[in-house]
């Protein structure tokens, strides 16, 4: 039986904007994946603690976002593991919760010159699917011996969430960066200001 075909990104999501969506949407009709699953991270062992609203309104955040494509999922797998959250052990948990998929790691070009620091980086180069994105400024080198590897040609889409958390709190107008919903959300919770 053929196996459902799932794309991992991964992120804070904080907030998730268009940028996100318009990568998600494009791994998902241009390179065969079933279904995209945006995995709400915790905390990311690799980035200084950045101030995070907290995990529930982020993931909230996500579900609104997405709410209306039926290929999209939102995941909170990682709010019950150990923190902080290990890219690893969060393919590993899945891979035996649902057996019937093949997963693909979703990875920015950025963080794939810095795959070395990634714990147990190897375990997933060998093991585990990997689609890279492109970034800006970031070349992507894939060693031949790893098949299951792959750098995709996505569209540059530079919205970063830095850059609307910034803006917010500066009073400006980030209205067309997120979804509606989203955008509606963050001025009634009156996030990041």
């Amino acid at each position: 039986m053929k196996k459902i075909r799932t794309g991992i990104f991964s992120g804070s999501f904080n907030p998730i904007h268009i940028g996100h969506l318009a990568l998600a949407n494009y791994l998902l009709e241009f390179e065969g994946l079933d279904e995209i699953w945006f995995v709400v991270t915790p905390q990311n062992p690799l980035k200084v603690k950045e101030p995070l609203v907290d995990d529930e309104k982020r993931l909230e955040m996500v579900k609104m976002a997405i709410e209306d494509c039926q290929h999209f999922k939102a995941s909170d797998i990682e709010f019950s593991m150990p923190k902080p959250s290990f890219t690893v052990n969060t393919i590993e948990v899945l891979q035996e919760k649902y057996p019937e998929r093949e997963f693909f790691l979703l990875i920015g070009a950025d963080n794939w010159l810095i795959f070395h620091k990634w714990k147990d980086y190897e375990k997933l180069m060998r093991e585990c699917n990997i689609l890279i994105y492109p970034r800006r400024g970031h070349v992507v080198y894939i060693d031949p011996e790893y098949p299951n590897i792959k750098s995709v040609n996505a569209p540059l889409i530079e919205v970063s969430s830095t850059f609307i958390r910034d803006s917010l709190k500066r009073g400006k107008n980030m209205r067309f960066f997120m979804s509606s919903k989203v955008y509606e959300y963050v001025k009634r919770k009156e996030l990041y200001i």
